[in-house]
C-alpha cells in the first residue's frame, strides 16, 4: 500500500468517524490472528468498531454484519460491507 493512499485512508477515517491512525493500527493488530468464522470474535470486533466510530448499531444490523462476515469470510468484499452499512 502506498504511503499516500494509506495517509489518505487515515485522513478520511479521522474526518468521517473521528478514529485516529493509532486506534486503527491497534484494531488491525488485534485482528491479525482472529478467527472470522467465530461469531463471538466477530461480534466483539463489530461492537468495538461501532464504539470507536461513535455510531449506534442496532441489534438487527449487528446480527446481519456478523452473519455476513462469519458465513462469507474470505469472500467478503468492501462493496458488500458498504451496502450493509447503508441499510
Amino acid at each position: 500500500m502506498s504511503q499516500d493512499f494509506q495517509q489518505s485512508a487515515f485522513d478520511h477515517l479521522k474526518k468521517k468517524a473521528n478514529i485516529s491512525p493509532q486506534e486503527i493500527m491497534q484494531v488491525a493488530q488485534s485482528m491479525q490472528h482472529a478467527n472470522f468464522s467465530d461469531e463471538k470474535t466477530v461480534r466483539n470486533l463489530v461492537r468495538q468498531l461501532a464504539r470507536m466510530a461513535n455510531k449506534p448499531l442496532s441489534q438487527q444490523k449487528e446480527d446481519r454484519i456478523v452473519e455476513m462476515i462469519t458465513k462469507k469470510g474470505h469472500q467478503l468484499d468492501y462493496n458488500a460491507l458498504q451496502q450493509l452499512f447503508k441499510k
